[in-house]
């Protein structure tokens, strides 16, 4: 079980809920000044939606990298996966990807009912869709003959599915509405969850060249790289910064906003430190 635990890296779970609990808690907001309601039932669902479809992300990428060999070339530099350490087998976790898929699924299903049956039928079924992309986005990251993740096409992906759908959708969840300044904390969040993904592939960078694992990091270059994840890093806070300054943040209850922007700060203190790195295995001590 212990190994099971640890192939599912709860670490990442945080930056992955943290964008449904922003879209969620801008929403409450904003049917308090409105008179609406907001259900707790909705946020309780998205966030076992989201810790599904982040667990298996985190199996499918141990199964996939695992099965091409990509991960047996990082063993002695950062984590030791769980399918190239022969911890649990392959066979094991491609029926647990297969699983935590159906069970993503089933989730999303309950979800998008207590959401929005029986008055919304055309958003329940477009939610469907974008819950089956989530899924198989999830999946295909390194799982496939052409999995996206080797490709350098990850930061793209990862933007789109944990930053505007996260945001966003959890928004319209709560309101049945899209606000076009919503893309602003949802771009935010996006550029985060892209700055992790960018670390991790800075680190691995040398491990990915000799597997092939042809990732946005190593199509840059290190230093490049490097640049880019400052741009991740700081241009969040300016959008947040925007969205509050639309929004009037100084009036009424806009006290919740600030709760979930509280989300972003963390992850801004890598700015200092990762300037100081010069090789790409010293980065293995901020992603953990």
């Amino acid at each position: 079980m212990t190994d099971w635990i640890k192939a599912a890296r709860l670490r990442t779970l945080p930056l992955s809920l943290s964008g449904i609990i922003m879209g969620a808690f801008i929403a409450k907001w904003r049917l308090y000044g409105e008179g609406g309601t907001w259900d707790w039932k909705i946020l309780a669902l998205a966030l076992l939606v989201t810790l599904l479809y982040q667990i298996l992300s985190n199996y499918a990428n141990d199964y996939g990298d695992g099965v091409k060999g990509t991960d047996a070339k990082r063993i002695n530099e950062a984590e030791a996966r769980a399918v190239a350490s022969g911890k649990i087998t392959a066979k094991q976790m491609k029926n647990a990807v297969i699983l935590f898929a159906a069970l993503s699924f089933i989730a999303t299903i309950a979800l998008l009912y207590v959401a929005f049956i029986p008055n919304y039928m055309n958003e329940f079924y477009i939610f469907i869709g974008l819950g089956v992309a989530s899924i198989l986005a999830a999946i295909g990251y390194t799982v496939g003959k052409k999995p996206y993740g080797y490709m350098g096409l990850g930061d793209i992906f990862v933007f789109i599915f944990f930053g505007l759908v996260s945001v966003c959708g959890s928004y319209f969840l709560f309101t049945k509405t899209f606000s076009w300044d919503m893309l602003l904390p949802g771009t935010a969040v996006g550029m985060m969850s892209m700055a992790v993904l960018n670390l991790n592939n800075m680190r691995d960078i040398e491990s990915d060249k000799l597997s092939g694992k042809n990732s946005f990091a190593l199509r840059i270059g290190f230093r490049n790289a490097m640049i880019y994840e400052m741009v991740l890093l700081q241009l969040p806070l300016l959008l947040i910064l925007m969205f509050l300054g639309i929004n009037g943040f100084m009036q009424g209850q806009n006290y919740y906003v600030f709760i979930v922007m509280i989300l972003l700060f963390p992850l801004s203190k890598l700015r200092r430190k990762i300037l100081s790195v010069k090789e790409p295995k010293e980065l293995d001590q901020y992603l953990k």
